[in-house]
């Protein structure tokens, strides 16, 4: 295959940081090749660099065989460099074809040419068997047909190769099967792919090459079918990891820590919604909450953490009413809580690491007294949490914004389980961090559980959820479709049910053999 890009001696410096160190990449013609590494390895300045969204200190990039300076997005578009984000960069309110042709300019004269341009849109599709509803808002699309119209809009803009950043993190397994066929003919038509993912089965899966990145230097590019888990994870941390969860058998007190009775909430839009939604979690028990983002998930968090307060229903945690009650009533209740979105919900990124360590009880001994912080109690208290959580950091000085993912997330960890809570609700806590930080992440979660915490895991990762979970509930259209011992459970079963197909459908001569 001939070489469509390659990135040499790439070198990238900011203050404090060497983002790349003399890094090298090779992409050929037809070809999906994997870029894998830890948070802070380097591949997003590497692909900030290809994309032109920053210039590189020193190396050079060579486009079908030519030295270029890509002086920013849409000189890398006009080159053929298309770039998918894991966060859609679609327009909720317009249209599919108004997102694809969003930018550029098909007109007839002075006027938009969009039965034309619909056309040659229809063509494209079906040329790379991506099935599209065109008039359809983006907003009423799956988040499936999203991404796939995010492909097409590189496409139509003459993308040969496709920069993918995560790209299955919010879909389904069918959906995923479906984005690695067009893969798969993308590639058949001479185009490549770079896939960014932490999930080594989809690398091994979908890849041909895979290049490894480590504290901004290559460790290794092997040839995909060459390659095995164990060892991508190791020269991904630089240690043995254990790729499998060792879980001890579940031990259910019988005593309820959450109970979620009948919850309904309607919002504007008719979006994230809650329709009569009751579970139930027991001390020493995760339960796991599976669902595709959007399907009630946010509106459940909110109402557990007291931000909304529910149309009907309600909500008991250890033993107390928490319905319409505050977040700070809510997590003095001994409750942990570990958010979805780290930089927005978990944490306050300006701030420095030992006012984060504070931002729970601040307000009461020993941090403060008579109303006064104490902040050598504080800063006291913050070092012991870094250390004994690994957070990797000078000092606590340091503001978190500088702090990678992974050391984010295990300051929120630290943050929510240093005093032993006895319910705990986690939502998305592994999503974007490498392997090394979600073995991490794991154990933590499951030490509470083994230490008679009761756990609502609620995750939009299959594999997460089948890998951690002792019962299984899945939402959808906020509605529950049912619930399973997580033993009894597959992908398949589980994956139906998140797309509207509720258990008692699809239980006895549904189920595989």
């Amino acid at each position: 295959m001939n070489s469509l890009l390659r990135m040499e001696n790439i070198t990238k410096i900011y203050p404090g940081v060497v983002a790349n160190d003399g890094v090298n990449l090779e992409v050929t013609e037809g070809e999906v090749h994997a870029l894998l590494g830890e948070n802070g390895a380097g591949k997003t300045t590497l692909m900030n660099i290809l994309y032109g969204m920053t210039m590189p200190d020193e190396g050079r990039i060579l486009w079908q065989g030519e030295s270029v300076r890509i002086a920013g997005p849409k000189h890398a578009t006009d080159l053929g460099i298309g770039m998918v984000h894991q966060h859609f960069m679609l327009v909720p309110r317009f249209t599919a074809v108004q997102n694809i042709i969003l930018g550029t300019s098909p007109q007839k004269g002075p006027w938009l040419d969009l039965k034309n341009v619909t056309k040659q849109i229809q063509k494209l599709a079906d040329q790379y068997d991506l099935e599209i509803d065109f008039d359809t808002e983006i907003q009423d699309l799956p988040l499936g047909m999203r991404q796939r119209v995010e492909i097409l809009k590189a496409l139509f803009r003459g993308a040969h190769l496709l920069v993918m950043d995560e790209p299955t993190a919010v879909l389904t397994p069918a959906e995923v099967e479906t984005l690695f066929q067009i893969l798969r003919n993308l590639t058949r038509q001479g185009h490549a792919t770079i896939f960014i993912s932490h999930k080594l089965e989809e690398v091994l899966t979908v890849s041909d090459r895979v290049t490894v990145l480590r504290d901004g230097h290559n460790v290794a590019t092997q040839i995909t079918r060459e390659a095995t888990k164990p060892g991508l994870a190791q020269l991904m941390v630089g240690r043995p990891v254990v790729l499998e969860v060792q879980k001890s058998p579940v031990r259910p007190t019988g005593k309820t820590v959450i109970d979620i009775d009948d919850i309904w909430l309607e919002r504007e839009h008719g979006r994230d919604q809650l329709h009569g939604v009751s579970l139930r979690v027991e001390a020493g028990e995760i339960l796991g909450l599976a669902g595709i983002n959007g399907n009630g998930q946010r509106a459940l968090l909110e109402v557990l953490c007291g931000l909304t307060r529910p149309a009907r229903g309600r909500v008991t945690v250890l033993d107390t009413d928490v319905t319409g009650r505050t977040p700070r009533e809510v997590a003095a209740l001994n409750v942990g809580r570990i958010p979805e979105d780290r930089t927005t919900m978990g944490l306050l990124p300006p701030l420095t690491i030992w006012e984060n360590l504070a931002l729970e009880a601040y307000y009461r001994e020993p941090m403060s007294r008579w109303g006064v912080l104490r902040p050598k109690v504080i800063a006291e208290f913050a070092r012991k949490l870094v250390q004994e959580y690994d957070v990797r950091t000078p000092n606590v000085e340091v503001k978190v914004s500088s702090l990678s993912g992974g050391n984010q997330q295990k300051l929120i960890l630290a943050r929510e389980l240093h005093h032993e809570p006895q319910a705990l609700i986690v939502a998305n806590a592994t999503r974007g961090l490498d392997v090394g930080a979600i073995e991490y992440t794991y154990q933590r979660i499951l030490e509470r559980r083994d230490r008679g915490a009761g756990v609502l895991l609620i995750s939009s990762d299959l594999e997460e959820i089948l890998c951690l979970s002792d019962r299984i509930a899945v939402i959808h259209a906020g509605q529950i479709m049912g619930e399973i011992l997580a033993e009894e459970a597959d992908r398949s079963m589980v994956g139906m049910m998140m797309t509207g197909t509720r258990l008692e459908a699809i239980e006895g001569p549904a189920l595989p053999s």
